[in-house]
């Protein structure tokens, strides 16, 4: 894993169906993936051996087909799917796109890693639930 912050961009009106955000980023833990669905276009059926996925709704309506069986998910609707498990993502409208990311990894997530501050000058820190949050902004 580098020590570098890096960025990037989703581009909703890309004519790519599969961004490979990861990639552009440089992540080496999760996949990361933007899928751009034209009406009517769909993915192949398709599982992974290790790797559990989520999918997030961006835009549009994603059916997500899971061993045939239709779940349609809204903008703003996330859904999960084990390994293993077979999968097919589809946009079943006749007009709008569906911007969808996806997001894999496979093994244990190491939760709770985290390390808070209360300020920018302080050399070390404190579990998160022991910081309190700064005051909003405005």
């Amino acid at each position: 894993m580098e020590d570098a912050t890096s960025f990037g961009q989703i581009d909703f009106e890309t004519d790519e169906l599969f961004v490979r955000l990861g990639r552009e980023l440089g992540l080496t833990s999760l996949g990361l993936n933007v899928i751009v669905l034209a009406p009517g276009r769909r993915l192949r059926i398709h599982r992974h051996a290790h790797q559990e996925e989520a999918y997030i709704v961006l835009r549009g309506t994603l059916t997500l087909f899971v061993e045939e069986e239709p779940h349609v998910l809204e903008t703003g609707r996330a859904a999960r799917v084990a390994p293993g498990v077979r999968r097919q993502l589809a946009n079943r409208d006749r007009a709008e796109r569906c911007v969808v990311v996806a997001v894999g990894a496979a093994g244990e997530h190491v939760s709770r890693d985290a390390e808070a501050f209360t300020a920018w000058d302080e050399p070390s820190g404190r579990p998160p639930q022991e910081v309190p949050l700064p005051d909003d902004l405005f």
